[in-house]
């Protein structure tokens, strides 16, 4: 795509996108484009009915973006840059339909990709990146979220030709629907942390809907029971063999969790920026008022914030230089400076900066999900505190 034709957005203020190559811009208008028709005309009406717009799945996997970043499934080759991006472009339009794409494309694919063997990945990164099948990935559980690399308790024992695993996962993304969950376990044998395809119509395996959340309601998170689910040898991936694997995948998808807030910030910018244009008060637009385009630079300050340093972090993977400290840090400050731009554009909106119809009320509840879930503010601060004191602080 010709520099000329691509639209930068008002959220990158400094035009940091411009950077991408024509491929990469080239698809992302493309979304953009998909994103505009075909999913935001239906966002509110799900989000307000804790429904998961299913239409969308294989316009989604049509446009291009699961399966970015390993050689079966990419169309291009491509940075991590632009990968980045393209969660910023999900989330700005919204924060659930980016989070079933981190689920299915960071998760479940990257899970395979960075941890199966050849065979594995051939299987399922294909199926996965066309929306033939949904994935999901089961690591958090009832008692263990923050400490799951020592407080797993979901156990897998080899019996023959096959594994049984025992134990329950909590806030499980996409799981209702899911054909395939990647589930990590403790292997009674050794102890050490392993993962598992497994299929979710396995007798034993059951998913259960999390009801009555306030964020993030189109997501469809659930409880999952393992009551001795047995799955075929081959269901082990062949390079998840203890928690280190577990942490690789996270790095990756820590880092895109960052884009992902930062995203949600740009799309409640721009929706309060639209709105301040338009609302006339004591006859004139109140973007004509001091402290509302204060609110306004608040909030891009921030944004901007968030894009540089999440370019910075994933120019560091594309030089494979990235290590935990840089995605817990990318996490914990953009998903903080999203929690301030949300409050600041919801600000700006007043009273209807809390209904569904003018957006960004639901950009401001879904922001509170995203600030917990890829590991905690206090978690990340941590993981970076051990790396800058050489003292681990966990406990």
């Amino acid at each position: 795509m010709d520099d000329n034709e691509f639209q930068l957005l008002p959220g990158d203020f400094t035009g940091l996108e411009a950077e991408l190559s024509p491929e990469e811009k080239g698809l992302i208008s493309n979304l953009r484009d998909y994103l505009e028709r075909d999913v935001r005309p239906v966002i509110d009406a799900h989000w307000e009915a804790a429904t998961f717009p299913h239409e969308i799945v294989q316009g989604l996997a049509e446009a291009g973006v699961v399966g970015l970043a390993f050689e079966e499934t990419r169309r291009f080759e491509n940075s991590a840059v632009f990968r980045g991006w393209t969660a910023l472009e999900l989330a700005r339009v919204d924060a659930s339909v980016a989070t079933y794409i981190g689920v299915q494309n960071g998760l479940a694919l990257g899970a395979i990709g960075l941890c199966g063997s050849v065979a594995q990945r051939e299987r399922w990164l294909p199926a996965l990146a066309s929306g033939e099948i949904v994935g999901a990935f089961g690591l958090t559980e009832p008692g263990s979220g923050s400490d799951s690399a020592r407080g797993l308790t979901t156990t897998a024992e080899r019996v023959g030709d096959e594994w049984v695993l025992n134990g329950a996962k909590r806030w499980i993304g996409n799981a209702t629907f899911a054909d395939i969950v990647v589930i990590w376990a403790k292997d009674v044998a050794d102890g050490q942390v392993k993962g598992f395809v497994v299929d979710t119509s396995l007798p034993g395996f059951t998913a259960t809907k999390i009801e009555r959340k306030v964020s993030l309601r189109i997501v469809q998170n659930a409880d999952i029971t393992l009551d001795g689910v047995r799955v075929p040898a081959d269901a082990k991936l062949e390079h998840a063999n203890s928690f280190k694997d577990t942490a690789r995948v996270l790095r990756k998808t820590r880092a895109e969790v960052a884009w992902l807030a930062t995203g949600i910030a740009v799309g409640a910018y721009e929706t309060a920026l639209a709105y301040a244009k338009d609302r006339l008060q004591f006859g004139a637009p109140i973007a004509a008022r001091q402290l509302i385009q204060e609110r306004l630079v608040d909030a891009l300050g921030l944004i901007t914030s968030s894009i540089t340093l999440c370019v910075r972090v994933s120019q560091l993977d594309d030089d494979d230089a990235q290590r935990d400290e840089h995605s817990a840090l990318a996490k914990a400050v953009a998903t903080s400076n999203m929690r301030q731009v949300v409050a600041l554009a919801r600000e700006v909106c007043g009273g209807n900066g809390i209904v569904a119809d003018y957006g960004v009320g639901r950009f401001f509840a879904d922001a509170e999900a995203i600030y917990s879930y890829e590991g905690t503010r206090e978690m990340n601060t941590l993981i970076v505190g051990r790396s800058i004191t050489g003292h681990a602080a966990f406990v």
